[in-house]
């Protein structure tokens, strides 16, 4: 399974990769349990037609305001928006996996679910800053049902 992500602080690439260790120990154990792929899209990234289902990881970068009435534009992550709407990528994308600080309330994981809307694409999980080992595996999961 294919994982593209943006990682701004280096908070989703962690997680990303963790969650890629964890998938080959899963492996490990069981032969037909699914690997991961992983692309690191950022604005020095060549933009690629995708031809094969992926799923989308992206941090929440907002500008100012409370992301209710204002507030909600994305910032720094934009480069993986155009990623998607390039030669309309999101078509093979099975779903977005948002992540952020709870501290912002409604802004927490804001991207993904303007990503959900606007590429009519699922927000299949979600998890805080670098994520813990029970969001490692809680996302593992959703993954691995996705894949079979």
């Amino acid at each position: 399974m294919n994982l593209l992500y943006i990682s701004i602080s280096g908070n989703t690439k962690s997680f990303v990769e963790r969650l890629s260790a964890f998938a080959e120990k899963q492996h490990e154990v069981d032969n037909t349990l699914p690997l991961f792929t992983t692309k690191e899209i950022s604005e020095n990234s060549p933009f690629e037609s995708e031809e094969e289902a992926f799923i989308t990881f992206v941090p929440t970068y907002l500008e100012g305001g409370n992301g209710v009435d204002n507030g909600d534009t994305e910032i720094l992550t934009e480069v993986m928006r155009e990623y998607l709407e390039y030669q309309e990528n999101y078509k093979h994308c099975l779903g977005v996996i948002g992540s952020g600080n709870k501290n912002f309330n409604y802004q927490y994981c804001l991207t993904a679910k303007q990503y959900s809307e606007a590429f009519g694409i699922p927000v299949l999980a979600d998890f805080e800053l670098r994520g813990t080992d029970a969001d490692l595996k809680r996302i593992y999961e959703v993954l691995k049902d996705l894949s079979v």
